[in-house]
């Protein structure tokens, strides 16, 4: 990141937060979106900071250099259920091996976990990080996952990622046994390397982790579109 970027402002619309917090997971200067988008580091800036209304044009060019869509950027799918789009022309389902689903789970992210409730199966958003070949899960003391993890159950976790635009995408499925860690080393070594806290709150100290012994994934790609074939 260069200078004017750690030094910029905050943005001060849903826009502007939208498109920085984007080019910041991409890893993206605003000389590189510029470049992507037939724009300019100093007007990027502006969409950023000063409020601005794009007309369409830009947005869609900008969207295609952030690898989104105008609806995401603008917030108009924020509260829907994604994947309500049509299916892609000719798609393709391909299998996933295990390292590029580790791969594509990154070191952290947020995805769903299945266990056994009071009142039966559940499946719940989890934030999660991964450590040494299994995913770990900050939770309350009383939750079911934390109850699940004292039994030594096995789980089903789940990740995913939808191209909305393109009706393409990848699912990474991992089956195992969750247990509690107890060992106070080891727990300091987890909490120091968890990226942020969990979503839902403060009180959730208790540490899981997924030993899995079945990783998959399932990928549908759609002829023509990006990443395709």
């Amino acid at each position: 990141m260069n200078t004017a970027d750690r030094n910029a402002p905050h943005a001060t619309s849903d826009l502007g937060r939208r498109v920085a917090a984007r080019r910041a997971q991409l890893g993206l200067s605003r000389e590189d979106v510029a470049d992507r988008a037939g724009s300019t580091p100093g007007f990027i800036a502006y969409v950023e900071e000063r409020v601005p209304i794009p007309g369409i044009e830009f947005l869609v060019r900008l969207a295609n250099a952030l690898e989104t869509t105008v609806q995401d950027l603008t917030g108009s799918t924020a509260d829907r259920a994604p994947g309500g789009g049509r299916a892609g022309y000719r798609p393709r389902m391909e299998e996933i091996d295990e390292d590029e689903c580790w791969e594509l789970l990154d070191d952290h992210g947020v995805g769903r976990i299945a266990v056994e409730g009071r009142d039966g199966l559940m499946v719940i958003p989890v934030n999660y990080q991964v450590v040494d070949g299994q995913i770990v899960f900050m939770t309350a003391a009383d939750s079911s996952l934390a109850r699940t993890a004292a039994s030594g159950a096995e789980v089903a976790f789940e990740e995913d990622h939808l191209d909305e635009a393109f009706s393409q995408g990848w699912s990474v499925l991992l089956v195992g046994p969750v247990r509690t860690l107890s060992d106070e080393t080891a727990v300091r070594r987890i909490k120091d390397a968890v990226h942020s806290g969990p979503w839902a709150g403060d009180g959730r100290d208790t540490v899981v982790a997924l030993s899995p012994r079945r990783v998959t994934g399932r990928r549908i790609r759609v002829p023509g579109a990006p990443g395709g074939p």
